[in-house]
């Protein structure tokens, strides 16, 4: 493409949708705090297409890191420099020193400038075969950003400042084709005035009821309600259906969760029904299949679990976030169900110190399975949609399928683990588990900076390996989860001998 003309696009705004070759991308989030810096993306005829939109008359840089720091970092910078656009790919060393790559792989579609934006459209394969390129999987991406107010020199970029970030992202999230209408009725679970004590980790449970219904629902969104400014405060959201035979007095006050006082009420509350982590958006479910509510089966009461990590102790917080769930009455053909499959968490899960690598691994039984499938669904499961969850020492995870001895496609990876990003991945395409197959969830893990042993528990310094599977049609089976033998955990740790019991 030759002859790049200048676009003047009077009233472009911040978050404006349109693309810049008529063609929309699915995939849209702001990077930084400020409003100022748009990413949009999706795939284009085989290659990854993006398109930055930035409050900015200079450049605008955008790249891939291992660490979501400037070292060994994959970047291209563009914008428009006296009339005529620009894109040049570079990367950086070990030591962040900026380098003009000498294969080009980032190629410009499209790029305006007018009184306050700079826009830059360019596509890229994800496998380049260029060593200095990361490529890109359905893995975790750290993506980097920057901008100047001033464009490229013949020295090349000048230094960025403070107008630079990095953002977690699954790129190849396939794309979310509904659209619910702006009229759906919705309902709220949100803890209230909740106070955070100053210490680390703190798991706070409330019990809402739910909004009686006279016929079937079904929930087919559920968003998270953050409260602003406590976005890296609020860790995760479970979301358990509880057991039926209360009065409204459970409703008087949330409690510390697995805490001796806790109320007894809070412990028939086993079924998690839905799950969001730090970073993660809000979910819809696909068009056939809805979340069940206003039938004899479905949940009366939840408890909303909230996981607040508060690693600096600051003192006076308080919380007011939840969920919100959008509901209605045009029934869709399936209800979903969520397994809870992986290591149950326990001490028994032991992680060294000082290893740059070690993997744990839970499994759900061919026995379990094939209890559970042949006495409801002989036919089968069908999986769309998985959360992979561990703590901070987690570097990957993968969720196996076996059947019949034979490994069967991955249900779900992500080999870029990042704690401060979990989110539901829809899967391409729906994954049918049957009677007698198995599942392993893998998490490899790093602790060459903790010199002390790492157990398996609830503080997000304890470890968790768990895969939160969301499928259809609904059965009676809510975990599906191994714990690791006592007895080789303690010949493990070096116990040659035990002189009584150990239960």
């Amino acid at each position: 493409m030759c002859g790049w003309p200048l676009l003047l696009l009077w009233g472009l705004l911040p978050g404006a949708a349109a693309g810049g070759l008529g063609r929309a991308l699915p995939h849209r989030t702001l990077l930084d705090s400020e409003g100022k810096y748009w990413l949009s993306w999706g795939p284009r005829g085989g290659r990854l297409a993006f398109r930055l939109e930035v409050r900015t008359a200079g450049y605008v840089g955008f790249g891939f890191s291992p660490t979501g720091a400037m070292a060994a970092a994959d970047i291209v910078v563009g914008g428009v420099a006296h009339g005529r656009p620009y894109l040049q790919d570079y990367f950086t060393n070990a030591n962040r020193e900026l380098k003009k790559d000498a294969q080009q792989d980032y190629h410009l579609e499209y790029a305006m400038e007018n009184s306050t934006h700079t826009v830059v459209e360019f596509t890229r394969e994800l496998h380049t075969c260029d060593m200095n390129d990361k490529s890109i999987t359905e893995s975790t991406v750290r993506v980097i950003w920057a901008y100047h107010h001033e464009d490229v020199g013949e020295a090349g970029p000048k230094y960025h400042d403070s107008n630079r970030g990095t953002k977690s992202l699954r790129l190849l999230n396939p794309e979310k084709t509904t659209v619910l209408s702006t009229a759906i009725p919705y309902f709220d679970l949100v803890n209230q005035d909740v106070p955070i004590p100053n210490k680390g980790t703190t798991y706070w449970c409330q019990m809402f009821k739910i909004p009686v219904f006279q016929e079937k629902h079904h929930v087919i969104k559920v968003e998270p309600l953050i409260q602003r400014g406590h976005e890296s405060l609020v860790h995760h959201i479970l979301l358990y259906q509880c057991s039926s035979s209360f009065n409204d007095s459970v409703l008087d006050y949330g409690h510390e969760c697995y805490h001796p006082n806790m109320p007894d009420a809070f412990l028939t509350c086993e079924t998690v029904i839905f799950a969001w982590a730090i970073g993660g958006e809000g979910f819809s479910y696909p068009p056939h299949v809805g979340l069940s509510l206003g039938t004899p089966l479905d949940p009366r009461y939840v408890l909303l679990e909230v996981h607040y990590d508060n690693p600096t102790y600051k003192e006076d917080l308080i919380d007011n976030s939840g969920l919100r769930l959008f509901h209605t009455t045009d029934i869709r053909k399936y209800d979903a169900g969520v397994i809870e499959a992986g290591l149950w968490v326990s001490l028994f899960h032991t992680i060294p110190p000082g290893m740059p690598e070690f993997q744990s691994e839970g499994h759900c039984t061919l026995e379990c399975l094939e209890e559970a499938l042949e006495a409801e669904k002989p036919s089968g499961i069908h999986v769309f949609a998985v959360l992979l969850h561990a703590h901070l020492a987690g570097r990957g995870i993968r969720l196996r399928h076996f059947r019949k001895g034979e490994e069967m496609r991955l249900l779900a990876y992500d080999d870029d683990f990042d704690f401060n990003f979990q989110e539901f991945q829809y899967l391409r395409e729906e994954q049918t588990i049957l009677p007698g197959d198995n599942l392993i969830t893998e998490c490899r893990y790093n602790t060459k900076d903790r010199s002390r042993m790492t157990w398996g528990g609830l503080s997000t310094r304890n470890e968790m390996c768990l895969s939160y599977l969301l499928y259809y049609p609904r059965i009676n089976l809510t975990r599906c989860a191994s714990i690791p033998d006592i007895m080789e955990q303690l010949q493990f740790i070096g116990v040659k001998e035990i002189y009584r019991p150990v239960t």
